[in-house]
């Protein structure tokens, strides 16, 4: 194992949290459904994938077991829907509410590991947690004086990190067996048929869209969530798990500041409070909540 990386880390990371946040940016600037959207983003980041896959995890994929297949599907599905609800908000709110919103995933997750596996929380990281919900209730009674839709579009933004929460549970346990890209493109795999699937159902077209949308959709997949995501798996080879969390609270610092340049859009007092309130909560229930360190992640840093 190499002890010194070819890259600065931290700088790795803050390029990561500027990938990660131009994908609220990004949606905004295409004309096209959101489902459209993520269907697109999803199966442009399978077929990128695709190459890596069959040529060094194809066998790892075809030794899952049913059962992890039914989990991986289930995980899949919940990711899908997840895609389309945040998107959707973009629709009706800003991409600061929606994108602060989208940061309370942990307290979703906790709630889930807390009922489903009785996982305990500490009382700081309590206070995290009801300071974030705080503010996302401060946002949101600020865009209820904006306007009902912007409200609708905080509520799709909720609903859009609540299906993380499915996503997280159903797939944890099918993580501890497989490497992170073989996992990652099979749950991707399914999560594109599902897109595709509520596409038909729902008639939403799959061609033909402005090339403008094209390049948004490739963008996506590219920026988000190869050089996003994937750079995130890279650095925690040299860094903790704890400062890789840490690092969503960056994104939707990142997010407010790009659309302020490229969408001209303004950050409002109570969205700021707001924000504030709820990064704040964030960290501190993610400082105080730490994950254990699995032997499958332990792997996943050295094949990163």
């Amino acid at each position: 194992m190499d002890n010194q990386p070819a890259l600065n880390p931290y700088l790795a990371l803050f390029f990561g949290v500027v990938a990660v946040s131009t994908s609220a940016i990004l949606v905004k600037l295409s004309g096209a459904p959101a489902a459209i959207i993520a269907t697109y983003r999803i199966l442009f980041t399978v077929l990128l994938m695709l190459p890596i896959v069959l040529w060094k995890h194809l066998k790892e994929i075809m030794g899952i077991s049913g059962r992890d297949w039914s989990l991986t599907a289930l995980a899949g599905v919940f990711l899908a829907f997840h895609f389309i609800l945040w998107f959707e908000s973009l629709n009706y709110t800003s991409v600061t509410s929606s994108v602060v919103l989208v940061t309370l995933q942990p307290l979703f997750s906790f709630a889930g590991a807390y009922f489903f596996f009785k996982e305990k929380v500490r009382w700081l990281g309590l206070v995290g947690g009801l300071l974030a919900l705080l503010g996302s209730i401060f946002i949101g009674w600020g865009d209820f004086k904006v306007g009902g839709l912007a409200l609708w579009g905080d509520v799709l933004a909720l609903l859009g990190a609540g299906m993380v929460t499915g996503y997280w549970l159903f797939g944890q346990s099918v993580r501890q067996r497989l490497s992170l890209m073989s996992y990652t493109f099979v749950v991707y795999g399914i999560s594109t048929l599902t897109l595709l699937l509520y596409d038909l159902v729902l008639g939403y077209p799959l061609y033909p869209y402005r090339s403008n949308d094209w390049y948004v959709f490739l963008g996506l997949a590219v920026f988000p969530t190869l050089l996003g995501h994937t750079v995130f798996n890279w650095a925690i080879k040299w860094l903790s798990a704890n400062i890789i969390s840490m690092s969503i609270l960056g994104e939707p610092v990142g997010s407010a500041i790009l659309a302020y340049f490229i969408l001209r859009e303004k950050v409002t007092q109570v969205q700021f409070i707001g924000g504030l309130i709820i990064l704040f909560g964030i960290y501190l229930f993610i400082k105080w909540n730490r994950p254990k360190v699995t032997e499958t992640a332990k792997a996943d840093a050295l094949e990163a």
